[in-house]
């Protein structure tokens, strides 16, 4: 008798797996280190293959993933993409890359969980008025 397998906690990347996202039913198993040291998975229900950095900024980038954390924390900081060229020893094209996939990244979540939040009145309420400030605070064009 083989022993348990332990607790993964990624689903199935494939859009046409039926276990697509789901997590009830997922039958993934790991299988072992890509090149880059990232641990790849398999669906047993579509036999596909990915890796635990798939649909996040990280996948297909030659960049250790410290250093797209400093990339995003030098972004937090306000500085431009030269400065953090100058700084992380990378090209600016790269920092661009970098910022503009976690941006995407970023607005997919923010979309995947607002989905199922309800609101109620006085949240809506709350926004509309942040939303109206903004629009009184900005130059009009």
């Amino acid at each position: 008798m083989g022993r348990p397998r332990t607790r993964i906690d990624i689903t199935c990347q494939n859009p046409d797996c039926e276990f697509f996202l789901l997590e009830d039913g997922k039958d993934i198993v790991k299988h072992g280190f890509n090149s880059a040291g990232n641990q790849v998975y398999h669906c047993k229900h579509c036999g596909r293959f990915f890796v635990e950095t798939i649909n996040t900024p990280l996948y297909y980038r030659h960049l250790l993933r410290e250093d797209v954390i400093l990339i995003c924390k030098l972004a937090v900081e306000k500085l431009g993409v030269r400065a953090i060229e100058r700084v992380t020893g990378k090209h600016r094209d790269t920092v661009s890359r970098v910022l503009r996939d976690v941006a995407d990244y970023a607005g997919s979540l923010n979309d995947e969980v607002l989905r199922n939040i309800a609101s109620g009145t006085f949240e809506v309420d709350e926004l509309w008025t942040m939303v109206e400030k903004k629009r009184s605070i900005s130059p009009k064009a």
